[in-house]
């Protein structure tokens, strides 16, 4: 009960302060944010980290699939190739790629 108090307590709060700061204070934010997003160091570094990712992903799956053998259901592997083709050459919403 408490813990529901406490985050109806905070959604007015937030509710309050965000209605008296209006559109103008929302639209500056939403500056700020799109040009942090579109700031060429921030797009490299989530494309390098996705990369990094996409690529220790792989490995994990190579791993396992390498000790798991013909034990691992045939439908996991499946699921996980058709992921990682549906993905490629696409771009995503921020501008990057999923390569």
């Amino acid at each position: 009960m408490r813990y529901r108090l406490t985050f109806i307590v905070g959604a007015a709060v937030g509710y309050v302060l965000g209605a008296r700061a209006g559109r103008e204070r929302y639209e500056q934010l939403r500056k700020g944010a799109r040009r942090v997003a579109q700031n060429p160091a921030v797009r490299n570094t989530a494309e390098s980290a996705a990369q990094n990712g996409r690529a220790m992903a792989a490995r994990a799956f190579d791993k396992v699939g390498d000790k798991m053998g013909d034990r691992m259901p045939g439908a996991i592997g499946d699921r996980v190739r058709s992921l990682r083709e549906r993905g490629q050459g696409n771009d995503d919403d921020w501008g990057t790629s999923n390569t």
